[in-house]
């Protein structure tokens, strides 16, 4: 057929599998369209299902357990240099001695499917088993302290990596640390949120940080050194002589820094010179 050929010759085998390639082995078939949007929703309610897993394949999903989300305090200096904390997290998981069996409505296969006679003929449509939640298993025994998913509530130690230069408000994920998920399924995430404690003498801006130095007359007359603590130490400045209050002195790489791991920011140390109200004789 020289129009079969032709065809061939354009686009290859995938010209006979059907119009876009939907179930054919050369498109992207109905999973991968809607584990797609499996993933936009899991994301949004707080983990919710790992996918539809379904549709095409026709085989159970793995429902996911819900996230789990906590708020972590740091310090400045914990900021600057990264920090590991051990924090006590409440946590569901599978009770001990919980057993699950095949979900009769689905067969174990956590789809139920329909045929339904139309005027276009009979049409064919696979649903999430209500039954199951599409995971293939339903509660069989479970012990007196489990819910009504075979689940308990328990208390672990939780160790989080903080690496240094989190900004306040940023969100760190654990993954498996969340609530567990009945039967076969997998554990959700735990999603650590950064708050930065406030700082004695030093205020953050990005990577940079800010220090106020407050300095007499005479010292701003005649010039000195002054020691000042920073994120990396204690270090000692030069005042030179004459120096006017709003000036601003950097120290390169006393910063925060970058959470990208390329360098450090600086330290900007504002001088204001002090001026009494009123003047003693000997002044």
């Amino acid at each position: 057929n020289p129009d079969k050929k032709a065809r061939y010759d354009q686009f290859g085998h995938q010209a006979f599998e059907g119009a876009g390639g939907f179930g054919g082995g050369g498109g992207m078939n109905m999973e991968d369209i809607f584990s797609q949007f499996g993933d936009i929703f899991g994301g949004a309610f707080g983990g919710g299902f790992s996918g539809f897993g379904g549709f095409g394949g026709g085989g159970q999903r793995r429902v996911k357990g819900s996230n789990l989300r906590i708020r972590v305090k740091l310090t400045l200096d914990e900021i600057a240099n990264g920090v590991e904390k051990k924090i006590k997290v409440k946590r569901k998981v599978q009770a001990p001695g919980v057993t699950y069996k095949t979900c009769s409505t689905c067969n174990g296969s956590g789809q139920v499917t329909r045929i339904t006679n139309t005027i276009l003929g009979r049409m064919q449509t696979s649903t999430t088993c209500t039954t199951c939640g599409g995971a293939g298993q339903i509660l069989d025994k479970k012990p007196a302290d489990a819910d009504a998913q075979g689940l308990k509530l328990v208390e672990e130690t939780v160790s989080i990596k903080i690496p240094a230069g989190v900004v306040d408000g940023m969100q760190l994920k654990v993954s498996g640390k969340g609530n567990e998920a009945p039967g076969n399924g997998i554990p959700g995430d735990l999603l650590v949120a950064i708050e930065e404690a406030p700082h004695e003498t030093l205020s953050r801006e990005g990577d940079n940080l800010h220090f106020d130095l407050y300095i007499s007359i005479p010292e701003a007359v005649l010039g000195g050194s002054k020691e000042i603590d920073t994120v990396t130490g204690k270090v000692r400045i030069k005042i030179e002589p004459g120096v006017q209050s709003g000036k601003i002195l950097r120290l390169k790489g006393k910063g925060i820094p970058s959470i990208n791991g390329y360098g450090r920011g600086d330290l900007l140390v504002h001088i204001n010179v002090w001026t009494p109200k009123t003047l003693s004789k000997d002044q």
